[in-house]
């Protein structure tokens, strides 16, 4: 995979159960991360037997990729897709909405391995 590409939580879980801190799989890649997954991947830790050292990993990793926050134009990519995927009885969860938000906003390719993601129109989705 080469490109720009934002890792959903499910690929950052993954990368960690390898016991891999930065994402090597990667190679060719210029790699984001959006603060919803960054949100996630703190609540999983916290909520773990070994909060301390899973915190640990994740300041980690967030150092190694570059960072995307929700702004007012998210916001409206969020309330877009929200609309599109609800007229058509096709939800997601909400979190994945706002990752699927970031990606479109910024031109992304979305590593996941969620095949729900398929549902938002436009959206670069690969498979990992």
């Amino acid at each position: 995979m080469a490109g720009r590409v934002l890792l959903d939580t499910n690929v950052v879980i993954a990368l960690f159960s390898k016991q891999e801190r930065t994402p090597q799989g990667f190679p060719e890649s210029e790699l984001f991360v959006s603060s919803t997954v960054l949100g996630e991947l703190y609540f999983g830790a916290l909520k773990s037997a070994q909060p301390a050292p899973n915190v640990a990993g994740i300041e980690q990793f967030a150092a190694s990729v570059r960072l995307l926050s929700c702004d007012p134009e998210t916001a409206k990519y969020y309330g877009e897709i929200r609309a599109r995927l609800r007229s058509r009885g096709r939800p997601i969860p909400d979190n994945d909405i706002w990752i699927a938000a970031v990606a479109l906003q910024y031109g992304l390719t979305l590593a996941t391995r969620d095949a729900h993601f398929k549902e938002v129109e436009g959206l670069l989705v690969e498979s990992w």
